[in-house]
């Protein structure tokens, strides 16, 4: 167990080297604001989520999640003039602090407790690793999907649906899904956050959660009874308690 004494030397000794990236966070947010892909509000909240993940996780946490954000940011660009043509295309204003919360906080809640304690680090580093994964992988497959595929069909039926209606999927968007969270495993393994041997685990349980985020919009987002948030939360969630759990039945087994 960790006293309250060494607890504070320890954070004596992390927050000179936290403090670059406060600063990285800040500018990060700000170049976001400026590119109107987020609004002040959620420039804000993307601040504090970093902050947070990057105390509990290392400084080096900060990059894949500038790699979630490149990739969604264009991928929600490619294609945009099709995407107005069918309604479906997200506002130029950018994304509002509840959708940056949605898709960053299932990952840092999961680093969370590497704040007051070390041990199970890389064990919840793959569920941070596994939530980012997903949160890049549904936005770049929805978008790319839009902009690429032809003929969605709805993940529970697989009959024929409209272009961005919640819970259709297409092919060409399923394999640009898999792309971007192998991309943000790899940001995740380059910088150390993820060991080598928990790469597989981490993509497949984004790739599952993805899934789930398809199955939740034809299920209770498609009816009204979800919001679009609240399912990519959810998914986010899942794909980090699923990584955690393989890997911990692993460890026991």
């Amino acid at each position: 167990m960790i006293s309250g004494m060494n607890l504070f030397q320890s954070w004596q000794l992390a927050i000179p080297q936290l403090l670059p990236a406060v600063g990285l966070s800040v500018a990060f947010a700000l170049s976001a604001w400026g590119l109107r892909a987020v609004t002040a509000s959620a420039a804000a909240v993307g601040v504090l989520l970093t902050v947070l993940l990057c105390a509990a996780a290392g400084p080096p946490a900060l990059f894949p999640v500038m790699v979630v954000f490149f990739l969604t940011l264009v991928s929600t660009r490619i294609g945009r003039r099709k995407k107005e043509r069918l309604g479906t295309a997200e506002r130029r204003h950018g994304r509002g602090p509840l959708q940056i919360l949605a898709n960053v906080g299932a990952a840092t809640l999961c680093a969370a407790p590497l704040l007051f304690v070390s041990h199970a680090r890389y064990l919840l580093l793959a569920g941070t690793t596994a939530a980012l994964a997903e949160a890049a992988a549904d936005t770049v497959s929805s978008e790319l999907g839009q902009a690429f595929g032809t003929n969605p069909r709805l993940i529970t039926t697989l009959r024929r649906v409209t272009p961005g209606q919640d819970g259709g999927i297409t092919i060409i968007g399923t394999l640009f899904s898999l792309i971007a969270a192998a991309i943000v495993c790899y940001a995740c393994l380059w910088t150390r956050l993820l060991l080598p041997q928990f790469f597989w685990t981490a993509l497949a349980a984004a790739f599952f959660g993805t899934l789930l985020d398809s199955l939740l919009g034809a299920t209770l987002e498609r009816p009204g009874r979800l919001g679009n948030n609240s399912v990519n939360f959810t998914s986010t969630a899942f794909s980090a308690a699923l990584a955690i759990g393989i890997l911990f039945l692993q460890r026991w087994n």
